[in-house]
This record gives C-alpha cells, sequence and structure tokens, in this order.
C-alpha cells in the first residue's frame, strides 16, 4: 500500500475534529440567544447523561479497532477480519445499550421526552465505522462525508430552532444528521474489504483487550462528562451548566486542533512498533511533543488574553461568567495534549493500555474528589478547576511512568522556544487589549496581532520545528526549493 502523508492526514483531522466542534460553535451566538442560559444547559445534562451509555454501546471498541487495523493495513484479508470481528462486537454491545437506555429514558419523570429522541445518539454509535478508515489513515473519507453532514445541520437549526421550546426539534436534528453522517462511510467499505467466511470470524477472542482499553474510556469519561453531571446534582442550576458548556465548548474546539495529530499518529506508531522500528517510534513521540508545544502554548495563553473582548459578543448579554471559565479551561489545552501523547500516541498502540489505565484512573479519582469539595463552594469555576487539575496530574504521572524511555527533561526542552514566544505575546497583547472595547474587529485584532508577535519571536530565535515546516510547506507551492 501507498505510504499515507502523514501532515496531509493531519490536516484532515484537524478539519473533521474541528468541525465536530465548530458546528454547535458556529450556531453558538445564534442559540445562545434563543436557548438562554438555562436551556444551553439542559442540553449540556441530558447530554451528558446519555453519554454514559454511549460509552458502553462503543465500549473502547473504536481504540481497539483503530489499533488492530493499524497492525494489518497493507492486508485486504486479515484488515476484513478484523474489521467484522471488531464491528460485530459493537452490533452487540449498542444493541444492549440502547434497549438498557430506552428503559431508563421511559422511567424519567421529567424531560423524558429529550431523553427520548438523545436514543438517536446511540444509535450513531451502532453504525459507526470511522474508526476503521483512521486505522487505515484515510482521514479524507470521514471529512468528505462529515462536511457534509454539518453543514446541513447548520441549516437545519436556523430553520427550525426558534425559541426554548423547541429543545426537542434542535437535538432530534443533531441526532438524526449523526446517524446519516456514520452511515454514509459504509458506501466505502466495498472497496476497503473483503467476504470473510462466517466460520472464521471470533467476535469475542479478543474481549478481554476490548475491555482493558474499554476501563479507561469510563474513567476519561468521568472528568469530561461527570463535571456537568455534577454540576447540575449539586447547583441544582442550568444557567451554571450553560456557562460551563460554552466554556468548554470554545476550549475543546482549539484542544481538537493540538489533539487531532494524535489520532494520525496512533496506526503510525502502531505499524512502526509492529516491525520493532522503536527508534522511530521515540523520534515520532518527541516531534509529538514539540508540536503540542508549538500550538497549545500561543492557543491557551491567547485564550486567556482575548476572553474578556470576545466573550461579550459572541455569546451576548448574560453569559459574563463564561469569561473566568473559558481562561481557567484554556489550560486543558495543553495538559490534555500533553498526555494525549503519552497515553493515546504511545501506550495504546505499544500495547501498554494498563498503564494508560492505572494513569487516568488516578486522573478521575482527582477530579471526582475536587468536584465533590470545589463545586459545592465555586459551582461551575470549581468544575473547571477540577478538570484542570486532574488532566495535570495525568500528564505528570504518564510523563513519570515513561521517564525511562522519553526522558521528562527532554519533554520540557522541546518547548523552551515556545514558552519564550508566548511570555512575548502576553507581554505584547497585555496593554492591547485594555485599549480595544468588545466587539468582532478588535478581537480579531487581538488575535492576529498575537499571532504575528508569536511568529516573529520564533523567527528571531531560529526555532528548527517552526523552520522546517514553513520550508515544507514552500516546497509544496513550488516556491523554495
Amino acid at each position: 500500500m501507498r505510504r499515507k502523508s502523514v501532515k496531509l492526514n493531519y490536516i484532515y483531522n484537524v478539519v473533521y475534529q474541528v468541525m465536530l466542534l465548530v458546528m454547535p460553535l458556529a450556531v453558538a451566538p445564534y442559540l445562545s440567544r434563543v436557548l438562554k442560559p438555562d436551556g444551553v444547559g439542559t442540553v449540556s445534562y441530558v447530554e451528558s447523561i446519555v453519554s454514559y451509555f454511549s460509552l458502553f454501546a462503543a465500549m473502547g471498541i473504536p481504540t481497539y479497532g483503530q489499533r488492530e487495523i493499524s497492525y494489518v493495513q497493507g492486508d485486504a484479508v486479515k484488515r476484513s477480519a478484523v474489521f467484522w470481528n471488531t464491528k460485530i462486537l459493537e452490533f452487540c454491545s449498542s444493541s444492549v445499550a440502547i434497549l438498557v437506555y430506552v428503559v431508563f429514558a421511559l422511567m424519567q419523570r421529567e424531560m423524558v421526552t429529550l431523553y427520548l429522541i438523545l436514543t438517536l445518539n446511540l444509535i450513531s454509535v451502532f453504525w459507526d465505522v470511522s474508526w476503521f478508515f483512521q486505522g487505515m489513515e484515510e482521514f479524507g473519507k470521514t471529512v468528505a462525508c462529515n462536511m457534509v453532514i454539518k453543514l446541513l445541520q447548520i441549516m437545519y437549526i436556523f430553520l427550525f430552532v426558534k425559541s426554548k421550546d423547541d429543545l426537542p426539534l434542535y437535538l432530534m436534528g443533531f441526532g438524526l444528521f449523526t446517524v446519516l453522517g456514520n452511515l454514509s462511510l459504509w458506501a466505502y467499505l466495498p472497496k476497503l474489504i473483503v467476504k470473510v467466511p462466517l466460520r472464521e470470524l471470533r467476535p469475542f477472542r479478543n474481549i478481554n483487550v476490548v475491555w482493558s482499553l474499554f476501563i479507561p474510556t469510563i474513567a476519561i469519561q468521568i472528568y469530561t462528562v461527570l463535571d456537568k453531571t455534577m454540576i447540575g446534582m449539586i447547583t441544582g442550576s442550568s444557567a451554571e451548566n450553560g456557562y460551563y458548556e460554552q466554556a468548554i465548548k470554545i476550549s475543546r474546539m482549539l484542544l481538537a486542533v493540538v489533539t487531532a495529530l494524535g489520532t494520525v499518529m496512533v496506526p503510525r506508531i502502531g505499524n512502526h512498533f509492529s516491525k520493532g522500528e522503536m527508534d522511530e517510534v521515540q523520534r515520532l513521540m518527541y516531534r509529538g511533543y514539540r508540536f503540542v508545544w508549538f500550538l497549545g502554548i500561543p492557543l491557551c495563553l491567547g485564550v486567556i488574553m482575548v476572553a474578556d473582548n470576545f466573550v461579550p459578543w459572541f455569546f451576548g448579554a448574560g453569559y459574563e461568567k463564561v469569561i473566568p471559565l473559558l481562561r481557567i479551561l484554556s489550560l486543558l489545552i495543553l495538559a490534555i495534549g500533553i498526555n494525549n501523547v503519552t497515553g493515546i500516541q504511545y501506550f495504546i498502540p505499544t500495547k501498554r493500555q494498563n498503564l494508560f489505565t492505572l494513569t487516568v484512573i488516578i486522573g478521575a479519582c482527582t477530579n471526582f474528589t475536587l468536584n465533590m469539595i470545589l463545586i459545592h463552594y465555586f459551582q461551575s469555576i470549581g468544575a473547571a478547576i477540577a478538570s484542570v487539575a486532574a488532566e495535570t496530574v495525568i500528564a505528570a504521572v504518564q510523563l513519570v511512568v515513561v521517564r525511562q524511555e522519553l526522558t521528562p527533561g527532554l519533554v520540557l526542552k522541546e518547548g523552551v522556544h515556545y514558552f519564550i514566544a508566548g511570555a512575548v505575546m502576553v507581554l505584547v497583547l497585555l496593554p492591547v487589549g485594555r485599549c480595544l472595547t468588545p466587539s468582532v474587529i478588535h478581537t480579531c485584532m487581538i488575535v492576529s496581532c498575537g499571532v504575528a508577535v508569536y511568529f516573529v519571536v520564533l523567527l528571531i530565535v531560529r526555532d528548527e520545528f517552526f523552520f522546517s515546516n514553513v520550508k515544507s510547506v514552500l516546497r509544496k507551492l513550488h516556491i523554495c526549493k
């Protein structure tokens, strides 16, 4: 098979991951005004509940499937067997999850209609095969299908969601289009898989491996979704969940730009690992850390500097609390970025998911404990602090665990130039931000100024990573040799 371009796949995956978050972000100014903080909070809360069932529907299978497909990319027979074994297992797990969820939804006295509509989220898991294309490093196909689906979702929202009473229509449209997006990927499968005799299929043979990957997924869910559930249960305020939802939505959209490389690198590192090419694995890992510093530092610091100018015009009146939340949650960009490289890009493809599980459970316990304390006193801000603390703990523990293979000092050294450039950027933006009032134009001015300063500093310090990537782009454009 022809080797896929990591850079091209990264671009595809950035488009895909950002698109998943940009769609709700693109309509966020509209929905924040139509649904109000309590309406946004209601959606956030019910979706956090159904996500637990989605978790059991997927059961760690996407991570397992992507990894196993990456090992047999070039063998049509083997990858077809892996596909059907994995998908049959997912059919079974998602069917059980759907049945249990419907019973749960019918038992709800309040918002039963919303819960039933969200059954569509589980049906989308039933038909999901994106993990197969990720394992094959065929990211262009997932982007093409989902781009159309997301555009249709945006059109649907503006046409049919007019007030808080239209919450059911909003959730229904979102769910239906997600199902259609997953179904559309099946059209590409006949060219990539072949017929496998039924007698050769063993879907439950590797169930223990799937479960070992499922455990960290459960733990991750605790500090990515449980915070919303706990905000709703402890504060009893839909508005608090609404503030938190808007802030986390922005931070995770930016985070997707940084972590998208992880999805691309898992099959590549898995392929090198299966061939015993550990020197190449290590080289790719250090470049992965440098990439996180390179993009994560300006994104994190940029959000902190622009938040008070951006939030008022973007979300409208009544969302002032999103400003401090966004500043705190921006730190997730760096924390999750680093632990994504170590955990997802290294532990998973090198078959050390048990270590990944251990570190994630430590983080989950940290998050749950801090949530119980901080949400009670600081509401949504307490949940934000708990999330950042948990992700930081995970990043630190993982670096300690791999210190014999990947030196923590070298990991930090990879980011020296970017910390310097980020610090200079902040010093310049401090007076600039004070002179400007909240508006689209002024936010763009702040962002443009920050980007310019950051890259000028990298030019001055002659950062090798920056220069090599600029030259690579220029070569593709035939501007330089």
